[in-house]
């Protein structure tokens, strides 16, 4: 069985022992939590309701992304900027799709 849930602003296709990475969500590694907003669900080519079903995860570890560097110039004016930014990521394990969500 699939799900497609979303998280962090974007859309995952997700299926029982998958691993995937999100934005960042709260929690320490080893912990469970629950991904309440699936937007489809189905076997093979069948969908199925989504009414009442969550996606339970596990948090496998905290990370970060790669870093990624900003670099402004203007030209003929000794304007240059350089900074770095490194995205802050959550390494999900998905356990189970099903049962009910309790958060609402």
């Amino acid at each position: 069985m699939f799900a497609v849930v979303r998280t962090g602003g974007k859309q995952y296709r997700v299926a029982a022992g998958d691993k995937i990475v999100v934005e960042k969500i709260e929690g320490d590694a080893g912990s469970s939590i629950t991904l309440g907003d699936v937007l489809l669900a189905g076997e093979g080519s069948e969908l199925k309701s989504v009414s009442g079903l969550s996606v339970a995860a596990e948090i496998v570890a905290q990370a970060k992304g790669e870093k990624v560097i900003v670099f402004k110039k203007r030209r003929r004016h000794n304007y240059r900027r350089k900074n770095g930014h490194r995205q802050q990521h959550t390494i999900l394990k998905i356990v189970s799709i099903g049962g009910s969500d309790k958060q609402g």
